[in-house]
């Protein structure tokens, strides 16, 4: 059986189950972060190909499997943003390689026009291993506008045995025509007893198994990143505190983005306190005292603001400090 096969989550492996019943020749996946769009997508495309599927999905031995797991299957195209295209070992196209290995410009953070029209193009060629293609686009809302509108007419009326699976986390921001073109799926949270159960057997232990997945709000595979990030769950809980003393150290090592996220998972339990109700990230011996609900209503908008810019190439340290400053800030507000 291939790596991937083996290393399936429970959930991921019901909800493929369940969709290889139905038909469709273009599937939307959709929910938050953390939850498997891209394992799922992965799993759907991969049994679509196989020479010897099952109902629980590809067989996991076959050429076709085996030229997924090696990145080089003829009749599939994945479309990501070159960022992550490089992160998950798929290739670039000869010329996107090449613009970046000669340092005409930076590997995208969105997908990019270009390498949706190859795709489009690869829809439309003969099949090479006669089991028909498949397109995988994750994460779909990293399409533009321009780049979506080229997938359109080719989702709406896909030529001969192409398929298509979008994995989105943010499937709001994909344009209606796209969502309405699709069958639609919404991931499965699963269970914390499984999502623990899963994290334990990636080698966590089970204390930091569950802080990682109260970290992440529940979602096993943020949990899972968050563990092999190299931060300690220790370093979480004392985060709150650090940064009502404002301790910028805390979250030195943090990109802007991760940052924002940690202090805008504060802010949520914050106010989540100030109205009666249970905190989600953090243990609530964790958290300071509750300033005025003003005060957190202000400081949700603010975090919300600098999350739209947080990939721009301000300068890292001074941004860290403002952001920190204006949490300590807050958390020292009275009423």
């Amino acid at each position: 059986m291939s790596e991937a096969t083996v290393a399936l989550a429970p959930w991921i492996a019901a909800q493929r189950t369940s969709l290889l019943a139905q038909r469709g020749h273009a599937w939307l996946l959709q929910g938050p972060s953390g939850l498997g769009q891209y394992a799922l997508g992965l799993e759907m495309v991969r049994a679509w190909l196989c020479d010897a599927p099952t109902e629980r999905g590809a067989c996991g031995e076959c050429g076709s499997c085996h030229a997924i797991d090696v990145r080089t299957h003829a009749d599939l195209c994945v479309l990501m943003p070159e960022v992550q295209m490089m992160a998950l070992g798929w290739p670039l196209s000869e010329k996107a390689q090449a613009d970046i290995d000669d340092k005409k410009r930076k590997p995208s953070r969105e997908i990019r026009v270009e390498a949706m029209r190859d795709a489009v193009e690869f829809s439309q060629r003969t099949s090479a291993r006669g089991k028909g293609k498949a397109v995988l686009v994750y994460p779909a809302e990293q399409m533009n506008h321009v780049t979506a509108n080229a997938l359109l007419k080719t989702l709406e009326e896909p030529p001969g045995d192409v398929r298509f699976v979008l994995a989105s986390e943010a499937a709001h921001q994909l344009l209606p025509t796209i969502r309405s073109r699709c069958l639609g799926h919404t991931m499965v949270w699963p269970a914390e007893a499984d999502s623990l159960a899963w994290l334990q057997a990636k080698g966590l232990a089970r204390d930091a198994a569950a802080s990682f997945l109260r970290a992440a709000g529940g979602r096993p595979e943020d949990a899972l990143a968050l563990a092999q990030s190299g931060r300690s769950p220790q370093a979480w809980s004392a985060l709150p505190q650090a940064v009502a003393r404002g301790d910028v150290t805390a979250l030195g090592d943090w990109a802007p983005a991760q940052v924002i996220d940690a202090l805008q998972k504060l802010c949520h339990d914050l106010l989540a306190a100030s109205v009666g109700a249970a905190p989600r990230y953090f243990a609530p011996a964790d958290l300071p005292k509750t300033p005025p609900l003003g005060a957190l209503t202000r400081w949700s908008r603010a975090l919300s603001k600098a999350a739209r810019t947080a990939d721009h190439p301000f300068n890292g340290g001074l941004m860290l400090e403002a952001l920190v400053a204006q949490a300590r800030n807050t958390l020292h507000s009275r009423h």
